[in-house]
């Protein structure tokens, strides 16, 4: 998650990255939360839709974090998750997720 945020630099909705990731809503919902505990990750609720983004690089360690993240060797996984990502957003309706979660049997 913390890749897609930081590679992409976009906020993304719980939707997209369950769709994404190909991980249960649940388990998204529940790292999402820890992420946010950590000051990582702010999320904003918009309507029925939460999104998340990266917290400002503020001190020496986030921007440590930032620059971990970019270096990460993209094997096929990540690979496959940036394709399912880059198809995922393309259905964004004036830059916003509004369709939900598009595979069924995830959306638990």
């Amino acid at each position: 998650m913390l890749r897609l945020l930081a590679s992409n630099d976009t906020e993304l909705c719980v939707c997209e990255f369950v769709d994404s990731l190909q991980e249960r809503q649940y388990n998204v919902s529940r790292q999402l939360k820890v992420l946010v505990a950590a000051g990582l990750v702010d999320g904003r609720k918009d309507g029925r839709w939460v999104y998340y983004r990266l917290c400002p690089a503020t001190t020496a360690p986030d921007k440590h974090l930032r620059k971990l993240l970019g270096a990460l060797e993209v094997d096929e996984v990540l690979a496959q998750d940036q394709r399912r990502f880059e198809r995922r957003i393309g259905l964004r309706t004036d830059g916003q997720c509004r369709i939900g979660i598009q595979t069924p049997n995830l959306a638990e």
